[in-house]
């Protein structure tokens, strides 16, 4: 039996600097940076003072008035992402059977915002040890359950099909689509909506990685801060955002004459059972989950185009998948250009994956190679084509994106046109 082939037909996309997937693609074509000081909350007291924002207002995208008084910011980024993905599939729900159509939503920190917020009313910013329950928002379960994201979703589309939501730290985002494909693949489901969402940008979250000294506190220049790849690097610069898809099975597709924008050609997922957040410099376990994906996608090193890296900008990661990308793909990894989005829209922990899964089919779509942005002072450590500040025209049929997460969580994805893969 033929297996089911999976391509996405729809993107939504909410990230810094850009609300939509064509004001996202513009910026990272123009190699232009989001990454400013944090206006959310007084950010004086922290280290690291910068993050990437995005200038979003639920009620300014159709949400009701119900619906963000239930709902964290995080939700909100996914629903109306949902909306984007749908109408721009062209797909009429309510022509498909509801248990035909499933979620699968990947976030790393669930309703960060909400929940402080919750937390700071019902202990009087902090003065009482015993909480005050009464205080608290009569939706406060929903922030706490972070499933809450996959049913907003559901409702939102009337997905009545499996709704899941994926929590492998930073390859959520990467994990979910994953998930959707193969939900997909076996049959269990015709449509999936599929992505992540993230809003940690508070003072508990930049807090947290202040105590580790993981993001970057060049506070006097924002704009300049996140730089992957470069020896000047010195963390990453948080961000937030969404990017969810429609996801169909390739000839249902096909008959209904969808603009499809790539097929979901392989994916693998490992562990290095290592260490909480280190990672072995020889990049093996990334390596192995590049090697899996790729024999999904039944494609050779010289197979692809141009590899989306997870280029945190930290010294450790970057040089883990340098390593990586040589492991497995040899001399090739030489002469294929890689580049890392996080120069421009920051780090959203579980949703940056799928934002740059976003970005990696746009490439497809655009043949052109977003850049690095920043990158000034090439490590040496890192010697492969970094496309250094200026977008790149290049074929770009075939795609790798990456990811890496706390707990040593590796993912890769291999994207490619509809018709690059024989039948």
């Amino acid at each position: 039996m033929t297996a089911r082939r999976v391509v996405i037909t729809g993107i939504g996309v909410l990230a810094p600097g850009g609300v939509g997937a064509k004001e996202f693609w513009s910026l990272l074509s123009e190699g232009r940076t989001a990454t400013r000081r944090i206006s959310f909350f007084n950010p004086a007291p922290f280290r690291s003072q910068i993050a990437a924002e995005i200038a979003f207002t639920p009620e300014a995208h159709g949400l009701s008035q119900q619906e963000i008084r239930r709902t964290d910011r995080a939700a909100q980024l996914a629903m109306v992402a949902t909306a984007e993905a749908v109408a721009d599939s062209g797909l009429e729900l309510d022509e498909v059977a509801p248990h035909r159509v499933g979620v699968a939503i990947g976030s790393a920190v669930g309703a960060t915002m909400g929940l402080e917020q919750e937390y700071r009313v019902v202990s009087n910013d902090g003065r009482l040890d015993l909480v005050d329950h009464e205080y608290a928002v009569p939706h406060l379960y929903n922030h706490l359950v972070p499933s809450s994201f996959a049913a907003e979703v559901a409702w939102k589309v009337g997905a009545e099909g499996p709704a899941t939501v994926i929590s492998t730290g930073c390859t959520s985002g990467l994990d979910s689509v994953g998930y959707a494909c193969e939900l997909i693949r076996e049959g269990s489901v015709d449509v999936m909506i599929a992505g992540a969402t993230d809003a940690p940008i508070s003072p508990i979250t930049v807090a947290c990685f202040d105590a580790i000294k993981a993001t970057s506190p060049r506070n006097d220049d924002p704009e300049h801060a996140s730089r992957p790849f470069d020896r000047t690097r010195n963390g990453f610069v948080l961000g937030e955002g969404s990017a969810v898809f429609v996801m169909e099975e390739l000839e249902s597709a096909r008959r209904r004459n969808a603009d499809i924008y790539a097929e979901v050609a392989g994916f693998a997922s490992r562990c290095n059972a290592f260490h909480m957040t280190g990672l072995r410099p020889d990049g093996r376990e990334m390596a192995e989950a590049i090697r899996v994906a790729m024999g999904e996608a039944r494609i050779d090193a010289e197979d692809i185009d141009y590899i989306n890296a997870h280029g945190s900008g930290t010294k450790q990661n970057d040089r883990h998948e340098t390593a990586a990308f040589k492991r497995e793909l040899g001399q090739h990894a030489y002469r294929t250009p890689v580049s890392s989005i996080k120069s421009m829209v920051g780090h959203s922990l579980g949703a940056i994956g799928s934002i740059e899964i976003a970005a990696s089919v746009l490439a497809i779509k655009n043949n052109v190679v977003p850049p690095t942005a920043n990158l000034e002072h090439p490590d040496p450590e890192c010697d492969l084509d970094y496309v250094p500040r200026i977008a790149r025209e290049w074929r770009t049929g075939t795609v790798l994106s990456v990811g890496s997460g706390f707990g040593g969580f590796q993912s890769a994805m291999v994207l490619t046109e509809p018709d690059r893969r024989a039948s």
